[in-house]
């Protein structure tokens, strides 16, 4: 093991790229400028790329469902939303263990090895594609394998957080989080791209003909189109492969955050172990949801997801042993500070709808905006007739995601600036006028035969809901760095992006439900209601006269 020591404001004592370091003093502004921040910088840089492949693995299948309707695959809009929806869940349910893996099996080693780890869905994913007559259960593997992209982000987030000091968490952080959070409209623009060629050759398989239009960035794709389905996954080996070779030799475990990862292969072996534990709860509780005949249909979503979490914990807290049992255990302790309940609500508010609504947008749009909404001789509303003035979901949807992804780190520079709070309360405010918003312009668009005339304002309160999201993603970066010391404000950062998360899961299948049930608006009216009930929560804790932390 190659281990360095730095001295304190020492510009000489440079530690190769692969090595662990036995002392780290980011807060002293000496040892910070002659030798911290080269290494710091250079931790975050690779870890972005990574970050961003984890999220564009993880949030493919809101781009696949949408193909796959225009593929004429077997399966019903509720279907095509479940998978969405399993992808979310399951990488919501791995950010929870992933909280806890920097500390116990360091960062070079985790981000390495989660990097690899992101090849097996992105292959598999590609070969059920190619087989239109499979079985539902298949797919609904797929998606839930890909959730590994998800858990990524909390260990990610939390490894970064230990390499930069308080007065840059702002900053470092939302570089990190926003450029990682580019792997959704990577993804949303990729993918489209890459289903039209035969990126492979003859190891990529046969295409498939497109029996609806599709499109990509630059507009429509006639249907009768050749499409290379597949390659919605197999595209991101090109760049897995040397991701995961250049985070082994240029990436640092730090001794003074991750005291007793021992050897790589007992950390490789620790991480492993919790991911695969997480999968357990996550695929039981997805049983007991999901409708007959992937599962049994005894549990609703708001029973589903807290059984998920609570059960997840459990099995890592009985199941752990040895050193690592330790270590759980002192993380734990962030459950008894209700800054840590009170932060995760708040990032449900901005991490939760992004993801939320990245993962829901394209079908939402392929659903609400490509069908022709009509009323038939017996005044009935229809929503079956094609529409063929409809917008490309693959053409627009990636807008939001981008905008919101590239004004992260500039929420996170702002809070530096003026404080983390205010900056959450602004947006909390506008999130809850543009969600209403977005509602009443869906209640327009699914009673009109052309619904395309509201196409327009839709995108840009969507855009305005992305913005904002992004914008407070990096302001409850920097009250989290405020309110908790470096020991807790990793496993923090892990823990609220976990449950945040579950917006990934929570989006799909409320908007799902309200569209099969004819009121879509309604989801979007719900969520204007959470919105305002978090900006009291924000001002009560930390923005009123006698707030319990006063930030600004």
């Amino acid at each position: 093991m190659n281990i360095t020591t730095i001295k304190s404001g020492s510009a000489s004592a440079k530690p190769s790229s692969g090595a662990d370091i036995i002392d780290w003093r980011p807060e002293d502004d000496a040892f910070w400028e002659a030798t911290g921040k080269k290494i710091a910088y250079r931790n975050l840089w690779i870890s972005v790329p990574s970050l961003l492949c984890g999220f564009a693995v993880w949030g493919m299948w809101g781009i696949i469902t949408v193909q796959m309707l225009n593929l004429g695959f077997p399966f019903s809009q509720a279907e095509l939303f479940s998978l969405t929806a399993i992808a979310g869940l399951a990488g919501a349910t791995m950010r929870i263990p992933a909280s806890f893996l920097i500390r116990l099996a360091g960062g070079r080693n985790t981000i390495f090895l989660t990097t690899v780890m992101l090849l097996a869905p992105a292959i598999g994913t590609g070969i059920v594609l190619q087989h239109k007559e499979w079985p539902l259960w298949a797919f609904q593997l797929m998606a839930l394998w890909a959730g590994v992209g998800g858990g990524n982000f909390a260990s990610s987030m939390s490894n970064i957080s230990s390499f930069f000091p308080k007065r840059l968490q702002g900053t470092a952080l939302g570089l990190n989080a926003g450029l990682g959070n580019f792997g959704v409209t990577s993804m949303q623009i990729i993918i489209p791209l890459v289903m039209t060629m035969g990126l492979f050759g003859a190891f990529g398989g046969e295409p498939m003909t497109l029996v609806k239009d599709s499109g990509w960035i630059f507009g429509k794709i006639k249907a009768g189109t050749p499409t290379f389905i597949q390659n919605a996954g197999f595209a991101w080996l090109l760049s897995l492969v040397p991701l995961s070779v250049i985070c082994w030799f240029g990436m640092n475990n730090l001794k003074t955050v991750s005291p007793n990862t021992g050897g790589p292969m007992a950390a490789f072996l620790k991480i492993t172990w919790l991911y695969t534990l997480s999968f357990i709860p996550a695929g039981i509780g997805l049983y007991l949801y999901l409708p007959a005949p992937s599962g049994l249909g005894l549990l609703n979503m708001w029973l589903a997801m807290p059984l998920i979490i609570a059960s997840t914990l459990l099995v890592m807290k009985l199941t752990a042993f040895g050193t690592m049992k330790e270590n759980i255990a002192s993380q734990f302790v962030i459950f008894r500070n209700k800054h840590t309940w009170a932060m995760t609500l708040l990032y449900i508010v901005t991490f939760g709808s992004f993801i939320g609504f990245s993962m829901a947008l394209p079908l939402s749009i392929k659903v609400i905006f490509g069908i022709s909404h009509v009323t038939d001789a017996a005044g009935v509303m229809q929503h079956t007739l094609n529409n063929p003035n409809a917008p490309s979901a693959l053409t627009y949807a990636w807008i939001g995601p981008f905008v919101g992804a590239l004004i992260r780190p500039v929420g996170g520079w702002i809070a530096d600036k003026v404080g983390g709070s205010i900056v959450t309360q602004i947006i909390s405010a506008v999130m809850v006028l543009a969600s209403a918003s977005v509602g009443y312009v869906m209640l327009l668009a699914y009673g009109s035969a052309t619904p395309e005339q509201y196409f327009l304002v839709f995108m840009l309160l969507f855009v305005l809901l992305f913005a904002a999201s992004g914008i407070g993603n990096g302001s409850t970066f920097r009250t989290i760095g405020v309110i908790f010391d470096r020991t807790q404000a990793g496993p923090v950062l892990g823990w609220t992006s976990a449950v945040a998360a579950y917006g990934a899961f929570i989006a799909p299948v409320v908007i799902g439900a309200q569209i099969k049930a004819a009121t879509p608006e309604l989801a979007m009216y719900g969520f204007a209601v959470f919105y305002a009930l978090c900006l009291v929560l924000n001002w009560w804790f930390y923005l009123r006269t006698n707030a319990y932390v006063k930030n600004p």
